[in-house]
């Protein structure tokens, strides 16, 4: 008689003799999938993420300290993957392409977007708003050698901005949608189109037509 497989409670295998850093990535797999499905202001729970990713419930805190931490270093893990694909473009684009870039990327990953505002609004001093900041001021030093920013512009301060009124359209862009009676897609349209006259303000240039550079961003 053949010998039933070992499977969790999901009905997935259940792995033994898993390394720490096999039951972290399983870890992390398992809330980016339970925050796709169930969304991020369902609440997390923590059983049932160890129940999919087949570990003890225990182990998420012996890992990871806190549920804060666990969706910290999941959202960071995200972008990691990302950002090992796509960076090395991103980062040469000059500021305006970059800002048209990261529109179209934050508006792929809304999920991500609301965790981060949620562990900001939670306390969670661990979260980083622009994890590649190092990167970003090389890129803006840049900006401004070769003339993608005026000389005389505060930089950072711009960057800053600029993330923000992204992330804000990213919060709410379902609200305003519903407020103003225009469809998402048509309104997003009209928000990158906003959005690319802003950041034309802000470089002291005319809006370009980036529509081929939403593949490449990366993060910061």
């Amino acid at each position: 008689m053949d010998e039933k497989p070992d499977v969790n409670e999901t009905g997935r295998p259940r792995r033994r003799r898993r390394s720490r850093q096999e039951t972290e990535a399983d870890l992390l797999d398992a809330a980016r999938r339970l925050l796709q499905r169930d969304g991020v202001l369902a609440g997390v729970n923590l059983r049932e993420i160890a129940t999919e990713a087949g570990v003890n419930h225990g182990q998420i805190y012996q890992y990871f300290g806190s549920r804060q931490a666990l969706l910290r270093a999941s959202v960071a893990d995200l972008v990691d993957r990302q950002a090992a694909e796509q960076e090395p473009r991103f980062w040469e684009l000059p500021f305006a392409e970059r800002r048209a870039a990261m529109f179209r990327h934050r508006l792929a990953e809304p999920e991500v977007v609301r965790l981060e505002a949620l562990l900001a609004l939670d306390g969670d001093e661990g979260v980083a708003a622009l994890p590649r900041f190092a990167q970003t001021r090389r890129s803006l030093e840049r900006d401004q050698r070769e003339g993608a920013l005026p000389p005389d512009a505060d930089a950072v301060a711009a960057h800053v901005m600029a993330a923000s009124a992204l992330v804000g359209y990213v919060i709410f862009r379902e609200s305003y949608a519903r407020d103003t009676g225009i469809p998402v897609e048509e309104l997003d349209a009209r928000a990158e189109d906003a959005y690319a006259r802003m950041i034309a303000g802000l470089t002291g240039t005319a809006p370009a037509d980036t529509r081929d550079q939403g593949e490449a961003a990366a993060g910061g």
